[in-house]
């Protein structure tokens, strides 16, 4: 028997494709899209509206499956931590974020990275594939069975209220997935978050960055860093193909306006890119982008050779951005006891991955799914 194949990740067409090729109408796709992205629900002996033959007949030839949770970290300020692994063993990170009354969930696009962005502990783990449509639906999904919100919110009332592409990976190195995913969740008989809601955050990727503001027009993020290509060149090897020209230069033409500003990330690192004319070369960088400012204390990590800024020297910058007539709030770390502060997703995971792995080996038993579920 040939292995049944998972039905979220389709669009509407293939889903309707999917209904045609077992002999049933076009409607079922709509009926069965309800309750995929809108009930949440994964067993189709529950989606009630469907007749008992059809629901019988869908468990014949599809699933509808989430990542296989191989740990479950929450942190002491709430901030929750999945390890998820794939159907074909590899695994990535999800984060929930809690505000006071709303919350984000920061998905992962690709299972580890290319950029070695110097600074950056996901980084040093080198990229292994990229994630499909499915499975970066499934982390934010699972988030939402995690804190039961389905059926999906209409009120607004929602603990998990936006979605970050901020997780491992450059999400516009992974674009189709990404974008086939993301019009998913942005469907309004679905999922149903708005684009508002939803931000992508990219190191630079320039040809990709006009393709997601003609297709998309989410919220953009960008980790920017450094105010010079020679600074930048060296903590963020991808400047080198695009440099900060060519990137300030298609960032002027993304959609925006004074309500949807482009965000810049500023990892604050100490004697590097801290200083207050770094800042007033910032300001002049951005000039004529409806931009806000999101600064980052480093989180030091073993063998990186940064420190972060001093606090007073960040707190100056920040002053310095807010007079100039931007907003530049200094981000305070979350999640940092579980490793899922910005720029440590990875080295948790993969050292406990390791351990097992030897542990295992030294017990002469090979890795399985069963001890990955089990094991946390």
């Amino acid at each position: 028997m040939s292995e049944l194949k998972d039905l979220v990740g389709l669009s509407r067409d293939e889903l309707a494709a999917e209904m045609a090729a077992i002999g049933e109408k076009a409607f079922r796709a709509k009926q069965l899209w309800h309750w995929i992205y809108n009930r949440g629900v994964t067993d189709f002996p529950l989606m009630t509206t469907l007749a008992k033959p059809l629901r019988e007949k869908l468990a014949e030839h599809y699933v509808v499956r989430r990542p296989e949770l191989s740990r479950l970290q929450t942190s002491v300020d709430g901030t929750r931590k999945w390890l998820l692994r794939f159907a074909d063993g590899n695994e990535a990170e999800t984060v929930y974020i809690p505000e006071d009354d709303r919350g984000a969930v920061c998905v992962s696009s690709q299972v580890g990275c290319t950029l070695t962005c110097k600074f950056c502990h996901t980084g040093t783990q080198l990229l292994v594939r990229n994630l499909t449509a499915s499975e970066i639906l499934g982390q934010f999904m699972t988030a939402r069975d995690s804190y039961s919100e389905w059926p999906s919110p209409d009120d607004g009332g929602r603990l998990i209220s936006n979605i970050v592409l901020m997780g491992m990976g450059e999400p516009l190195f992974n674009y189709d997935n990404v974008a086939k995913a993301l019009k998913i969740v942005m469907d309004g008989e679905g999922i149903a978050v708005s684009k508002r809601r939803i931000t992508l955050s990219t190191s630079g990727v320039v040809p990709m960055i006009r393709r997601c503001g003609e297709e998309l027009a989410v919220n953009l993020a960008v980790s920017l860093h450094a105010v010079t290509d020679e600074i930048r060149d060296h903590i963020m090897p991808i400047n080198k193909k695009y440099p900060l020209a060519e990137l300030m230069a298609a960032l002027r033409d993304y959609p925006t306006n004074n309500a949807r500003r482009i965000t810049f990330e500023y990892v604050m690192l100490k004697g590097v890119n801290d200083t207050l004319a770094d800042a007033r070369a910032l300001v002049k960088l951005v000039d004529g982008i409806p931009a806000k400012f999101n600064l980052i204390p480093f989180n030091k990590w073993p063998g990186v050779p940064f420190e972060c800024s001093d606090m007073k020297d960040i707190k100056r910058f920040s002053d310095f951005l807010f007079e100039a007539g931007y907003s530049a709030p200094i981000r305070q770390p979350r999640g940092s006891d579980i490793l899922a502060a910005c720029g440590q997703l990875k080295s948790d995971s993969e050292r406990v991955r390791c351990s097992r792995l030897k542990e295992r080996a030294a017990a002469g038993i090979e890795d399985d799914a069963h001890h990955a579920a089990t094991a946390s």
